[in-house]
């Protein structure tokens, strides 16, 4: 007896079908999304190694992937794991390119900030700028995920998902990138002493 006839054969047929309740998903609009992420995209980008001059344009290919592919984005799960795997994909594609393989000096902007006293400005720029040299040295998969776990404070299933990897695999390369970020820290600091 095939599947049919056993669906239409009379001790089935008034048997009654269970009801399909379907919930609509919540939704997220484009001008909100931008509005509240943009300087965690800016600061994503430049985490992954975007030259400070090309960072507007990035921030903008990452944001018309984002309203390319809002209506397919989950909203019932947090944006920014989701953000950072657009900016990660960007980035990686920004860096594969020849022309940003050689750092150019004297492009990075000083921030002048009045505020504090000079020399916590100067010694928190020297710390941030000793954090970025570090995290040049990392390959960018292990700099990926030490960036959306250590410094944005996402949770691995999420940074996994983003990333499109397995967890272990995530948490692997975590574990990597802290050995090898630590060690660009030690060689950085040994060199000014």
């Amino acid at each position: 007896m095939s599947v049919t006839d056993w669906m239409g054969s009379a001790q089935y047929r008034d048997v009654p079908q269970p009801a399909i309740v379907i919930t609509p998903l919540p939704t997220v609009e484009f001008p909100a999304v931008y509005a509240a992420e943009l300087g965690y995209v800016w600061s994503t980008l430049r985490r992954l190694g975007v030259q400070e001059r090309d960072l507007d344009d990035l921030c903008h290919d990452v944001f018309v992937i984002v309203f390319r592919n809002l209506a397919v984005y989950d909203a019932r799960r947090p944006i920014r794991p989701w953000l950072f795997g657009i900016a990660f994909r960007v980035a990686s594609d920004y860096r594969r390119s020849a022309r940003h393989r050689r750092e150019v000096a004297g492009t990075t902007r000083e921030v002048v900030c009045p505020a504090p006293p000079a020399d916590e400005v100067m010694l928190q720029r020297e710390r941030q700028r000793l954090v970025l040299r570090a995290l040049e040295t990392l390959e960018l998969d292990r700099r990926a995920v030490f960036v959306m776990h250590d410094i944005d404070g996402h949770v691995m299933p999420d940074i996994a998902v983003a990333l499109g990897v397995p967890l272990n695999t995530a948490y692997s390369r975590l574990r990597l990138a802290r050995a090898d970020f630590a060690e660009a820290v030690r060689r950085a600091q040994g060199g000014q002493r």
